[in-house]
């Protein structure tokens, strides 16, 4: 093993070690982002959705739960990130590996990008230039 991949598995160890911790927190964001009083459930009805000819009458109820269903997916996704990235060693250097590594990479390339959405305060910006370092690691997964 060259000095190259070593440091490559270290840091992206790292990189999946933040990941499982963060996908694990996010299986409870709607707790912990207090959805309940953030959309009040009692209110003037929603506008239905629509897409095309799809009509749908939403309630509260519907977006609460989209907000957990959405929270639990993007849990599975940076689980699994974790998992994949704490076995570097294994696929480090692969042809398999190395396409995930960069699919990974667009992920939170995407997850940097979305921040503003978030705000655009001096933390928020913090935040995105974090997300865009671990695109940067995941990068090297390709690339070693």
């Amino acid at each position: 093993m060259t000095i190259l991949e070593f440091l490559a598995i270290t840091a992206l160890g790292i990189v999946g070690l933040f990941s499982l911790i963060l996908g694990s927190v996010h299986f409870f964001f709607p707790k912990l982002l207090d959805f309940e009083n953030a959309i009040p459930k009692e209110g003037p009805p929603l506008v239905p959705f629509r897409l095309g000819p799809i009509r749908y009458a939403t309630k509260r109820s519907d977006v609460h739960g989209i907000g957990w269903v959405m929270n639990h997916a993007a849990s599975y996704v940076l689980v699994s990130i974790g998992l994949f990235d704490l076995a570097a060693f294994w696929w480090l250097g692969t042809t398999a590996g190395r396409w995930l590594s960069l699919w990974i990479g667009v992920w939170w390339l995407l997850r940097a990008a979305s921040q503003s959405y978030l705000g655009k305060r001096r933390g928020d910006r913090w935040i995105g230039a974090g997300f865009a370092l671990l695109v940067i690691v995941q990068a090297i997964g390709f690339v070693v």
